[in-house]
């Protein structure tokens, strides 16, 4: 049995706000590449390329991140979306043309507040933004819509990485980061363009710390009262376990794969990732429609993610790793479209921001973590680059096999109960 669908051509000829939101995301998650392989060859200048200055790119930004979420999430409730996505580019925005007006990228620590700081626009944005679309787009578009929402984030990253690290490579770092800056003005005046979105204004709520505070529990709780929420609102997580790590991997690949200058290695495999992240939800949305099938993809393409990584690790790095790569990614991002669109099915719009509030807590904490143990791992000297990628994927396999055994039985009697 498949769920009705709708085309992407048709979602994006029918459907003008999804349209422009969309337009507004790819120039943005285009400029963010720009700034993150710029971060990421700044880190290594300024540590003599130690892996774990390097992997802490990524972990102050999670760990920035995780606990904005549910302050996030619970503003996405209270306020309106659309001008919380603006607020969130205007202050990545400031953020950026001030550190490099200000000359403030010659040391590690300057490095990490930047990344840093510009996520915190980021984290304002996003939880706005999956709350949002559901009131642009009719159920019947949704999973197209999330499926295209993720094909254009990564199709943003390859492009941005690819293009990013060539920038760099001849232009050189702040060039690419000015570049980055002009996408956040493009993208405010394009979600300008949007409508309302949510949430309505039933009752005026207070701006106490403490009201906060309570609607930020009572949204866990409402997540710990529905049992169809609670199983997917931590799956991208479960990814999260090994993919946070393989993210920081990918950069020492990069510095001894060869694929041209360092800049332009990292780029070459952060365009894999992302256009195989892309690639993966847009061909299979007929399975990700498929009543029988949707209780085994989530654990399914986890298992399909680590072995590809094992892969990676057990070959050559050639351009056949380019191939491990965008299959393992493609993989992960049908649990990223998938588990996003059972959320926005399943959530009541009034709980929607605080729902992926809670996902996203999730998936950046635990990418924190992950992070921060492969570089811990490697600085010590524990595993070789290659043992820590095995270990990875074997995490993501066993979290696959965890939602197999012990969700999938829940999610097919759920499912038979709706017919």
């Amino acid at each position: 049995m498949v769920m009705a669908e709708v085309s992407y051509i048709g979602l994006l000829r029918s459907n003008g706000p999804y349209r422009r939101l969309f337009t507004a995301n790819e120039i943005s998650y285009i400029g963010d590449w720009f700034s993150m392989i710029a971060l990421f060859l700044l880190a290594g200048e300024a540590s003599d390329n130690s892996p774990l200055a390097i992997a802490g790119v990524l972990a102050t930004r999670s760990f920035t991140f995780a606990p904005l979420e549910p302050l996030t999430g619970m503003l996405a409730d209270r306020y309106p979306r659309k001008w919380l996505m603006v607020l969130g580019n205007v202050w990545s925005f400031i953020i950026l043309v001030s550190a490099l007006a200000l000359g403030m990228l010659d040391s590690l620590e300057s490095v990490y507040l930047l990344g840093m700081a510009m996520v915190v626009g980021r984290a304002i944005s996003s939880n706005a933004e999956s709350a949002y679309v559901p009131n642009i787009c009719t159920k019947e578009e949704l999973l197209s819509a999330n499926a295209l929402s993720s094909g254009g984030w990564s199709a943003a990253m390859g492009i941005g990485a690819g293009i990013g690290g060539l920038t760099i490579s001849k232009y050189g770092i702040e060039t690419a980061l000015w570049i980055d800056s002009l996408t956040f003005l493009i993208a405010i005046l394009l979600i300008l363009s949007l409508p309302h979105g949510g949430p309505e204004k039933s009752i005026q709520r207070s701006f106490s710390t403490r009201a906060m505070l309570s609607e930020i529990v009572s949204g866990w709780s409402y997540i710990l009262s529905m049992p169809s929420i609670r199983r997917v609102v931590l799956a991208k997580a479960m990814w999260a376990s090994g993919g946070g790590a393989q993210v920081f991997l990918l950069i020492l690949i990069g510095k001894e794969a060869g694929f041209g200058d360092v800049a332009a290695g990292i780029g070459i495999l952060y365009m894999a990732r992302g256009f195989g992240s892309g690639f993966g939800p847009i061909v299979s949305r007929r399975f990700m429609a498929n009543r029988l099938l949707i209780p085994y993809l989530l654990g399914g393409v986890l298992v399909i993610s680590g072995a590809f990584y094992i892969a990676v690790a057990a070959s050559e790095w050639t351009v056949i790793i380019l191939v491990y790569v965008f299959i393992s990614h493609g993989a992960s991002g049908v649990n990223w479209v998938l588990s996003t669109t059972m959320l926005q099915q399943r959530s009541e719009d009034k709980w929607l921001g605080r729902v992926f509030g809670t996902d996203s807590l999730g998936i950046t904490l635990t990418m924190g973590l992950s992070t921060v143990a492969a570089g811990l791992i490697l600085e010590n000297g524990i595993l070789s680059l290659r043992e820590t990628i095995i270990a990875t994927g074997a995490l993501q396999i066993l979290a696959g096999i965890f939602w197999i055994l012990f969700a999938t039985p829940s999610e097919k009697r759920m499912l038979n109960e709706s017919v």
